[in-house]
């Protein structure tokens, strides 16, 4: 469908490419000659405003306009123009009232923490735009990082950091007992790398996509593999970085550390960075397989296995639909 990288959003302003994406959700819907028209859309983290905050105790009915006046305070767009979506990672709700003399809680009662995901409306309105001119029944939208924590986590009770290496950004979060508590993106991904060896070897976009893909940044001494190793390890050092920061974020907040780091998306496969990573941080890597707990068919083995982790977000919006 497409000669240059399948370019679905405009980071500057955060719009999508409507047109492109309806294209190519028929054409692969056609092809693989799907029927049903129910879907569930990922958003792009980059395109999503997470954080989280502590509340004072406080009922139910009091918590959803505590929530929107705190968000005020996070989100960079006037509560307006987003849709807000929270969530309690941590504390209950109280079933108590105020003492009525004192107009507060009593004693002992838990701090809540909140997680909050807010959605710019622009960004909400493209996806049914989308839905509506590809002939499809949008059932839900849900970040991406949702997707790949129901794909991956399964009963993983550690916790664990989850580095989708998509192809225009890479997105870090860190989950503990299924429930996300940090979630943080930034711009080096696999376009990115791919661009860099263009460049830097003078060849076309899809020959240096190739390059990539057969080299990574596995140790060599000869040509070419040794000047990607070259080219790829600043930027591949970059992501290595910015793990390092969101996991030392999370043990000043929580006073916790990480014991596993799943590698998803396209760029997980990139050869060499399982080891590089395991060198550095000295903790369990695994690329992530969404298709581990679900039945297929044996001949697919093979297949999957070497192309699981990029379906990751898939994997994980086909399980919501079926909740």
């Amino acid at each position: 469908l497409y000669q240059r990288p399948f370019r679905t959003f405009e980071k500057s302003t955060l719009l999508l490419f409507a047109e492109d994406i309806s294209r190519a959700i028929k054409a692969i819907t056609e092809e693989a000659k799907i029927k049903t028209r129910r879907t569930v859309f990922s958003i792009p983290d980059f395109s999503s405003f997470f954080t989280s905050f502590e509340l004072p105790p406080m009922t139910r009915e009091e918590l959803s306009q505590a929530v929107r006046y705190e968000a005020r305070q996070y989100v960079p767009l006037p509560l307006a123009e987003v849709t807000l979506d929270w969530q309690i990672i941590e504390g209950e709700v109280s079933d108590q009232r105020k003492t009525p003399k004192e107009n507060k809680f009593p004693t002992g009662q838990a701090k809540l923490k909140i997680l909050l995901v807010a959605v710019p409306n622009e960004i909400i309105n493209q996806y049914r735009k989308i839905a509506e001119i590809s002939g499809l029944e949008l059932q839900a939208l849900e970040a991406e990082v949702f997707g790949l924590l129901r794909s991956l986590i399964g009963e993983e009770k550690r916790i664990v950091i989850l580095v989708d290496i998509g192809a225009q950004s890479t997105t870090c979060s860190i989950i503990e007992k299924r429930i996300l508590k940090m979630s943080y993106s930034f711009d080096m991904a696999g376009n990115e790398l791919t661009a860099t060896i263009s460049k830097g070897l003078g060849i076309d976009y899809n020959e240096a996509e190739d390059i990539k893909e057969k080299y990574g940044i596995l140790p060599a001494v000869e040509s070419p593999a040794a000047e990607v190793r070259e080219l790829l390890l600043p930027l591949v050092d970059v992501i290595l970085k910015e793990i390092e920061k969101i996991s030392q974020n999370f043990y000043l907040t929580e006073g916790k550390e990480a014991q596993k780091i799943f590698l998803a998306g396209a760029s997980a496969y990139l050869p060499g960075l399982k080891e590089y990573f395991q060198d550095h941080f000295k903790k369990e890597i695994e690329i992530a397989n969404p298709f581990s707990h679900i039945f297929y068919p044996p001949i697919l083995e093979k297949t999957l296995k070497e192309m699981g982790s990029s379906y990751a977000i898939a994997v994980g919006m086909a399980l919501r639909g079926l909740e």
